[in-house]
């Protein structure tokens, strides 16, 4: 689909029933597939499956942004996936998808996410602020028991 017009309506939706290979494809045209696993169906599928929160963005038929969410609703919530199609950022969609990330949220449920390393001044613009005290690790490697 080429971009939009600056009247191109953009529907939100929850996104029950999102199949895999849009999501993949979504995450190949936002540039975040090379941070996911999309070789591996199964996974992508179970990424889609144990999600609590899935927010979709949509112009006519075509996938052009999702907010993929892990959360308890109250204390905090995980966004995983921001993906908003290259050829429709800077339109709103990304702000749009977090805001109703929130909206679904207790108000004072903490949002956090890790961002794509081309992605770090754009969070900020939408109220998140750095946190220095984050800690990452594979479930594979984690240090030795007892």
């Amino acid at each position: 689909m080429t971009p939009p017009e600056a009247s191109t309506q953009v529907e939100y939706r929850h996104a029950a029933g999102l199949e895999p290979a849009q999501f993949v494809d979504l995450l190949r045209r936002s540039g975040l597939a090379a941070r996911r696993p999309v070789e591996e169906p199964r996974r992508v599928a179970a990424m889609l499956e144990h999600a609590d929160l899935l927010l979709t963005a949509w112009v006519e038929r075509e996938l052009v942004g999702v907010a993929r969410s892990l959360t308890d609703w109250q204390y905090c919530c995980y966004l995983s996936d921001l993906a908003v199609d290259r050829a429709w950022q800077r339109r709103g969609i990304g702000r749009q998808l977090v805001a109703l990330t929130r909206a679904a949220l207790h108000p004072d449920c903490l949002l956090l996410l890790l961002s794509a390393p081309d992605a770090v001044t754009y969070y900020p613009h939408l109220g998140f602020t750095h946190h220095p005290q984050a800690w990452t690790t594979r479930a594979g490697a984690g240090a030795e028991p007892g």
